[in-house]
């Protein structure tokens, strides 16, 4: 394939070109080696020379994020506003506009007739009626994750920097940035402390710039920075604690309000510039600041710069040192460089924004998509890989929201006449379900919970996990085996009224879909192995479906992206979006629903003829990994990476999609689930290194990464 590059926003770093793709079978065992770790992070560290809106630079503690420009700092967020904006964002920070109209969650619902003899209730997005509307509206931009705060310097202008360096140190979490203003040398060391949602600056400055804290109000837009500069009136900002290096501030909105405890070397005050920014003025060249944003008030104590720029250090030496890594340097086929980037950075990404006491959103805590709420079809995508890669602790703060969730999963499941708990697609802390007539039609988020909690329990296989877990998982269970429609006419089980991952299909006319059969068949299995470790029997119910499930529809030696759709290969609307029926091998581990040859016939067919410029950044992720399981090692580096706009990995690792999603987390995890395929294989699997050709151009070494089931 021809190579070409993409001429983003601040000339972005582009994928590699596909190579010539060879047919080498392989199959799975530890490759050693020991690998220099800290020289492994520290040559991938982005390094900037320039301001460049796509390349801003977060730190964070999965919780809670700062996105800095080149300043180190958030000097300029409406500079980088159409970029990879500079947010300040964590799980709790969350707003909804005053319901003035009191509209109600349950004008959301519509019904619809799938054929079990009833109606179902789902939440869509009404638009022929127009109080139902209305509610359909303010329930998908309520709550939205709220910008917390963007702390910069005053009086500089983005055209008076010159000298500019900056690094993200990675094995230490801190970003060194220098630069000089006005001929005048600034250094700024940034690091958020891992334990408290707090950012710390340790800054040299002779020309002693102020520093602002400006609040913004929130846009309620579906993607963007979440900061609206020109709405005072609709906000307060209240200095409730001020001493000589030390403020607490207030920010207020509607009904929402949170703190900032500022805390400053130096015996200067704090003042209020304007209805909503407090300024800092620093009494020498070398002094620091921190800020610690919090639901509730503190007592105005912070740790001090020099301690959470330790502490920052500390952690991210052992989040290195101890999890799974791997190591390129020893290839010399000229595309692995590039792949060693982009895992090493997407690990970095993935722990300071999505591993939080909340699912991710799918741009993280680095801005808002989606109005901020986070889709739990996704958390596979984004959390599979901290338990395959040694972080397990970083998934298992996650999980829990499950039980908080328990409640509303069960009054959807109720409403439309299932068992157990169905969990909703998109949606908030809160775990209220965000209107979608895509979403709510989905039901591949379900069996995510098993899968996860499983990979938990291999990777800590005690009586905590399971009892902790197993309440959920049958629940969870319930729900997939009551909504499996028995067909007595064929006698067996099929998955209807949907819309499946491939979100090009219909709800209204799709049948089996051949990766949520996949998925029902493995979650189930998978549900009656936490059955046996509890001490309890299989469930019949469960035993019925899975032996009963309808296998994969075929046409011509291919399979279907669904049972009704046998114009697949024929109609666009087919071949684009999501490549779901790949996820059915690779994602998942071989099916007894699925026929190797006509599996690995359809895989060619998708490889060589998929309308590839319509697709997401997960996508190539899931190719790569059916390619490893069918023995296509070289197909799977060809699609991880595959030179187009949705693959593309920017220069701080984002994975940049289009204008409207500059960065999506989901890429980067799939693209870290896959190495750990590629290179710790699956259960059962006996060749070192399945994912790569055996022709001596790859010598790829790794340490502590776990086998997919």
């Amino acid at each position: 394939m021809r190579s070409s590059s993409y001429n983003l926003l601040n000339n972005a770093i582009v994928a590699t070109g596909i190579l010539a793709a060879t047919t080498v079978i392989a199959g799975c065992v530890a490759s050693g080696g020991k690998i220099d770790r800290k020289a492994l992070v520290e040559r991938n560290n982005p390094h900037i020379n320039a301001v460049d809106t796509m390349a801003s630079l977060t730190v964070g503690n999965g919780g809670f994020a700062f996105t800095a420009d080149v300043t180190g700092l958030q000097t300029f967020p409406d500079v980088y506003a159409a970029g990879v904006p500079l947010g300040t964002m964590s799980d709790w920070g969350w707003h909804s506009y005053p319901n003035t109209d009191s509209l109600r969650f349950e004008d959301t619902l519509r019904e619809y007739d799938f054929g079990r003899g009833r109606n179902e209730l789902y939440s869509v997005q009404i638009k022929d009626d127009e109080r139902k509307k209305a509610a359909c509206d303010y329930y998908r931009v309520n709550p939205h994750r709220l910008h917390l705060g963007a702390l910069g310097f005053e009086g500089i202008d983005v055209n008076s920097l010159s000298g500019i360096d900056q690094t993200l140190d990675m094995w230490n979490g801190v970003i060194n940035s220098n630069f000089s203003t006005d001929g005048r040398n600034v250094s700024v060391k940034t690091a958020v402390d891992p334990e408290f949602d707090l950012v710390a600056a340790s800054i040299s400055d002779p020309a002693r710039h102020a520093i602002s804290l400006r609040l913004p109000y929130p846009t309620g837009k579906h993607s963007d920075a979440a900061c609206d500069w020109n709405a005072d009136s609709l906000h307060t900002t209240d200095i409730v604690l001020s001493e000589p290096g030390k403020a607490i501030v207030k920010h207020t909105l509607d009904t929402t309000s949170y703190y900032i405890t500022l805390n400053w070397t130096g015996n200067t005050v704090a003042e209020k510039s304007g209805a909503n920014s407090v300024v800092i003025a620093p009494d020498a060249d070398k002094w620091s600041v921190t800020a610690q944003f919090t639901e509730n008030l503190t007592d105005g104590s912070n740790p001090d710069a020099a301690q959470t720029i330790a502490d920052a250090s500390a952690y991210w030496q052992n989040f290195w040192n101890k999890g799974g890594v791997v190591d390129f340097s020893e290839c010399t086929d000229p595309r692995a460089a590039e792949l060693e980037r982009r895992v090493v950075l997407s690990q970095y990404l993935l722990a300071t924004n999505c591993a939080g006491i909340t699912p991710p959103q799918e741009t993280g805590l680095t801005y808002n998509s989606w109005f901020g709420k986070f889709h739990l079809e996704m958390i596979w995508w984004h959390q599979a890989q901290f338990a395959l890669y040694g972080h397990e602790d970083l998934l298992a703060r996650t999980l829990p929201w499950y039980a908080k969730a328990r409640d509303n999963a069960k009054s959807i499941a109720e409403r439309q006449g299932f068992e157990g708990v169905r969990w909703m697609k998109m949606t908030d802390p809160s775990s209220i379900e965000a209107p979608s007539s895509v979403g709510s039609f989905l039901i591949w988020q379900q069996p995510h919970l098993i899968y996860l909690a499983e990979l938990l329990y291999r990777a800590n296989p005690n009586d905590s996990v399971l009892k902790n877990y197993y309440p959920l998982i049958e629940e969870t269970a319930q729900f997939m085996a009551s909504f499996a429609d028995r067909d007595e006419a064929n006698g067996r089980y099929v998955l209807k009224g949907i819309i499946p991952a491939q979100e090009t299909l219909r709800a209204s006319e799709t049948v089996n879909p051949p990766f949520e059969l996949s998925y029902w068949h493995f979650g189930l299995n998978t549900a009656q192995k936490w059955r046996e470790r509890m001490g309890l029997e299989r469930n019949q119910q469960w035993d019925d479906v899975i032996n009963g499930l309808s296998h994969l529809a075929a046409k011509d030696s291919l399979y279907l992206a669904a049972e009704t759709a046998p114009q697949t290969y024929e109609d666009v609307r087919f071949t684009s979006d999501h490549m779901a029926v790949l996820a059915a091998q690779g994602v998942l581990p071989a099916s007894p629903l699925a026929e190797p040859e006509i599996l690995n016939n359809t895989f060619d067919w998708i490889y060589d003829n998929w309308n590839w410029d319509k697709t997401w950044g997960w996508d190539f992720p899931t190719t790569a990994m059916c390619a490893v399981r069918v023995g296509e090692p070289e197909k799977a580096i060809n699609a991880l990476l595959m030179d187009k706009r949705t693959n593309t990995y920017l220069p701080n690792g984002h994975n940049y999609q289009d204008d409207r999603l500059r960065c999506y987390l989901p890429g980067n995890g799939g693209l870290l689930t896959a190495v750990a395929l590629m290179t710790a294989g699956w259960d059962g699997c006996e060749v070192e290194n399945p994912g790569f050709p055996k022709d001596g151009t790859w010598n790829v070494k790794w340490e502590g990464i776990k086998p997919l089931p």
